[in-house]
């Protein structure tokens, strides 16, 4: 979380969430996975985004949104969804996947290396975004 106190300085917008989640779901445009406990609640979730990479002449998934409900964090909840989409990874042929996170993340900085992530420290990473 940052100094505003929301994930990378988003405001909450369930409404948005859903719809934006459905559309991805209808058009077939990522792949969701999600996690449940006992009770049938949900506990996570894993979304990614298929590319491709022309340097590496195959697929990449970039693991765009990862979350664990706070009531089930340290229960491997997460580890689990990472271990599901590298198997997609593997059955899709990919060459591999990748992510980003904010460095105040500390969970998620904390929880990326032990699943077997590599910080990138060699190159520049840029973006562009419209009225921002």
């Amino acid at each position: 979380m940052t100094d505003t106190g929301f994930f990378y300085n988003q405001k909450p917008d369930k409404e948005g969430a859903k719809d934006f989640l459905s559309e991805r779901f209808y058009n077939k445009d990522s792949e969701i996975f999600v996690a449940e406990v006992e009770r049938l609640e949900l506990s996570g979730f894993v979304q990614l985004y298929p590319l491709f990479s022309s340097f590496q002449m195959s697929k990449l998934w970039m693991l765009n949104d990862l979350f664990g409900h706070t009531e089930f964090r340290q229960k491997g909840i997460s580890i689990g969804l990472i271990e599901k989409v590298k198997k997609l990874v593997i059955n899709s042929n990919a060459c591999g996947m990748f992510l980003e996170t904010e460095k105040p993340n500390t969970a998620g900085n904390n929880l990326y290396p032990k699943t077997g992530f590599e910080l990138n420290t060699v190159e520049n990473y840029y973006s562009w975004y419209v009225n921002k």
